[in-house]
């Protein structure tokens, strides 16, 4: 088992790139079933900087044409959630009359994802669904459904394949949780 320090923390190894490869593949094929021959081109949101690495890995498995839009919302601080959303930056395109599949790196409180349907709602989506890499079911108590999900975890503090501890640790290809 591997282990890193990143600042005043240390992690050790939760999920290898291996497992992360073979989750990624499997929700790529239920999105390929779901958008298979379809005549409009679909957006994935990346939302940012968490999902780039998953973005990066899902879109290379998708079997359809799509457009690429970003957004950046930030609400976390060091190791915990201030539980409010902030929009760091608005969507890089227009998504007037879009299906948008929302790409998120990870599922825990839900904040996150309320807001983002707030915001396709408002700037006009024919439909958004939810795809992200992993869930913290016990933690994710919103009723909006999660159309995608490729791994859940226990709700532990995690790092590594984009996500962050204090920026540090997205450049990982292992996802780490805290070594107590």
């Amino acid at each position: 088992m591997q282990k890193v320090i990143l600042k005043d923390k240390t992690f050790r190894t939760f999920i290898t790139h291996d497992k992360i490869m073979d989750a990624i593949d499997g929700v790529a094929e239920k999105i390929n079933a779901d958008f298979k021959g379809c005549e409009d081109i679909p957006v994935l949101l990346c939302v940012l900087n968490g999902s780039i690495m998953f973005m990066s890995e899902l879109m290379k498995r998708l079997e359809f044409n799509c457009h690429i839009v970003s957004t950046k919302l930030t609400s976390y601080e060091g190791t915990s959630t201030t539980g409010k959303v902030k929009q760091a930056l608005g969507l890089t395109a227009d998504i007037q009359g879009r299906r948008v599949i929302v790409v998120e790196d990870i599922v825990d409180s839900g904040n996150t994802i309320v807001e983002l349907k707030r915001i396709l709602n408002e700037k006009g989506a024919s439909e958004s669904r939810i795809c992200t890499m992993l869930l913290k079911p016990d933690a994710y108590k919103k009723d909006i459904p999660l159309d995608y999900v490729a791994m859940e975890i226990p709700n532990d503090f995690i790092v590594g394949f984009g996500l962050d501890y204090d920026e540090l640790g997205r450049n990982l290809k292992d996802i780490y949780t805290l070594d107590e």
